[in-house]
């Protein structure tokens, strides 16, 4: 089967994987050889979630963290877009580090995404699908940057109302207000976000594992989610065995006052500072990369220099 030529412009040569929706393919353009990433869905796809993700791009560009989107079109049954070839998800880095990131991690992602939901939300949008998949690191100059991806769920923020919906999101991830089918606000992303850095500090959720019929699973998350705030002591309470923190950080975003994206970074780096944490950008993976690499090298070198030996014994 030959390579999809797009438009004369790009070739798709790898594919990544697929996201909450299409699939994403490593490409380069014919001309430079750039590398990229190319999304492609389906043309009878109605409504398009990734015109919306190209047009929210677009409206978000040059915002730090942002993928910088290089062409979108359509090719033979496809829309396409040509965007920022990016590295590993969140999640897969956290797979790789064993299902735990250590305090420090955490809070360097922290202080990353608070400020990376601020500036969208700033200019008028909702993300609704934040997790871990759709959190990646860049590449090259920009490796230590967290860039937030898959849009195409994101739309505009309007006042509350009396209409219902069905869950948006990824239910581990989704909001109470997202189960209760309610209109969604920055609050909510703030909220699954509180989640995912629970989520990556303690390994899992009290909800993760439940076990009941799928058509009930949505209302045991729902009441696991209301519980595991309120519990003390027992084991599933959601703030079991983290710094005090990350229950203050529920508290503010709850509040009847507005949402303070500066007071809730200065909550995370106080305790980042008073742990005696350095901002080195180096994540738990950095280091495990390292150390792969480290023991890599040693193993050639130790295996040039007996390869001497084992000939002169052989004579």
């Amino acid at each position: 089967m030959k390579p999809l030529i797009v438009r004369d412009k790009y070739q798709l040569d790898l594919r990544l994987g697929g996201g909450s929706y299409g699939e994403v393919y490593e490409g380069h353009h014919l001309e430079t050889g750039k590398a990229v990433a190319l999304k492609l869905e389906y043309s009878q796809v109605n409504p398009s979630q990734l015109k919306n993700e190209v047009e929210i791009y677009r409206k978000l560009e040059p915002g730090n963290g942002i993928p910088r989107v290089y062409w979108d079109g359509s090719e033979c049954e496809f829309r396409v877009m040509a965007f920022e070839l990016l590295g590993p998800s969140l999640e897969n880095l956290f797979n790789y580090c064993g299902r735990k990131f250590s305090l420090k991690t955490v809070l360097l992602l922290a202080d990353q995404l608070i400020s990376r939901f601020q500036y969208i939300h700033s200019k008028g949008y909702i993300h609704r699908d934040v997790k871990p998949d759709n959190l990646l690191m860049g590449i090259g100059t920009q490796g230590n940057t967290v860039y937030m991806t898959d849009i195409g769920l994101a739309k505009e923020i309007e006042d509350s109302d009396r209409h219902s919906y069905s869950v948006v999101g990824t239910l581990r991830y989704a909001s109470i207000n997202a189960h209760l089918g309610r209109e969604q606000s920055p609050r909510d992303d703030m909220e699954s976000l509180g989640y995912v850095l629970l989520y990556f500090l303690k390994g899992s959720l009290p909800w993760q594992g439940l076990k009941c019929k799928s058509k009930e699973k949505e209302k045991m998350i729902l009441k696991e989610k209301r519980q595991a705030e309120k519990r003390q002591a027992r084991k599933r309470s959601l703030f079991n065995g983290v710094p005090v923190e990350f229950k203050k950080y529920f508290e503010l975003i709850r509040s009847d006052k507005g949402l303070d994206y500066r007071r809730l970074r200065r909550l995370f780096r106080g305790l980042f500072c008073r742990q005696h944490f350095q901002y080195d950008n180096v994540f738990d993976w950095t280091k495990l990369m390292y150390l792969e690499k480290l023991e890599a090298e040693q193993e050639t070198s130790e295996a040039e220099q007996n390869t001497p030996h084992a000939e002169q014994e052989s004579n």
